[in-house]
């Protein structure tokens, strides 16, 4: 990473996938800490036998787990989960050994019901862990989706899970230290509602908004909500129109990494160091190239990568 990068205190800490590489320094009181940064069925895909994936087959060093987030309360021995992806027992496993403790997280944040997102659910139940009331935080469609409809209501019923329901807009303390408040984004909302979080720690603010339709569709507007944050971690599933072979990619409408760059390129460069791309699909060159990365970051962007160490 560049050095324009350490303008907000990144910590410069990575792990492989398996959790093998683990931080040489201790982390900050509060961090968020980027579990995985592809889009929902990760990399390599299945059955994708393209170059794009071709490499990840061959070694597993370059295989990436499902877009999520860990935040960590090193004062309170308290962590939670954003999204419970299919790759959400190897993240826990990361979170609880970054953490130092055993200890399972105190709660997951779901954003929406589309496969990447909330069907790690399943290591809850009674075939895996058999959580006892694992608090799970969904907004009001989300929640009655998972009741109302199996296996998920099966985690409700054996209380496996305790839904905790969400608002939009409206702050959920978690302790004295952190906040999280929901935001609506436009998606395509098949089950549930979307949403993106705003995490707010002692010292610093984040946005996170793995999916989204299109930034001109969303009711806020993200220039102005990069003033009142300190990191931004948004939308980069594809990099440019046309990057999937044999599908027409308006139906399954997203940012372009280049639509999102354009919207911000005017804006004053400290602004735009506090972006960094994540939610990456196989396609998306950013995953797997690095002159791809080169060209974001030398827009001013970042590139989210895993085991990277945000302060609250």
């Amino acid at each position: 990473m560049r050095c324009f990068a350490l303008f907000f205190s990144i910590s410069l800490f990575s792990f492989s996938c398996t959790g093998s590489r683990m931080p040489s320094s201790p982390l900050p009181a509060q961090s968020i800490v980027v579990l995985g940064i592809a889009q929902d069925a990760g990399y390599p895909q299945i059955n994708c036998q393209r170059a794009c994936c071709r490499q990840a087959w061959k070694n597993p060093q370059k295989r990436r787990l499902v877009s999520c987030l860990g935040l960590i309360d090193q004062n309170q021995g308290q962590s939670w989960i954003f999204d419970a992806t299919p790759d959400l027992k190897q993240q826990i496993q990361i979170l609880q050994k970054l953490g130092g403790k055993a200890n399972l997280p105190d709660g997951i944040f779901l954003t929406h019901a589309h496969m990447g997102h909330y069907t790690g659910l399943m290591e809850l139940g009674r075939e895996a862990l058999n959580a006892k009331k694992m608090p799970v935080f969904a907004m009001p469609r989300m929640k009655t989706y998972l009741e109302q409809n199996g296996p998920w209501s099966q985690l409700v019923s054996l209380n496996n899970i305790d839904l905790q329901p969400l608002s939009a807009g409206q702050e959920q303390a978690l302790n004295t230290n952190l906040k999280v408040r929901p935001l609506l984004v436009p998606h395509r909302d098949e089950y549930s509602e979307t949403v993106g979080y705003e995490i707010s720690g002692p010292r610093k603010k984040l946005l996170f908004i793995p999916d989204i339709d299109k930034w001109h569709k969303w009711d806020l507007d993200l220039k102005t909500l990069l003033q009142k944050v300190d990191y931004a971690l948004i939308d980069g599933t594809f990099l440019k129109n046309g990057e999937i072979f044999g599908r027409n990619m308006a139906e399954i409408p997203h940012p372009f990494i280049q639509e999102s760059m354009d919207l911000l390129k005017d804006l004053p460069l400290a602004s735009r160091q506090k972006v960094f791309f994540i939610h990456f699909n196989h396609t998306n060159p950013v995953l797997f190239s690095g002159k791809a990365r080169r060209e974001v970051r030398k827009m001013g962007f970042g590139v989210a990568w895993e085991g990277m160490v945000l302060g609250m």
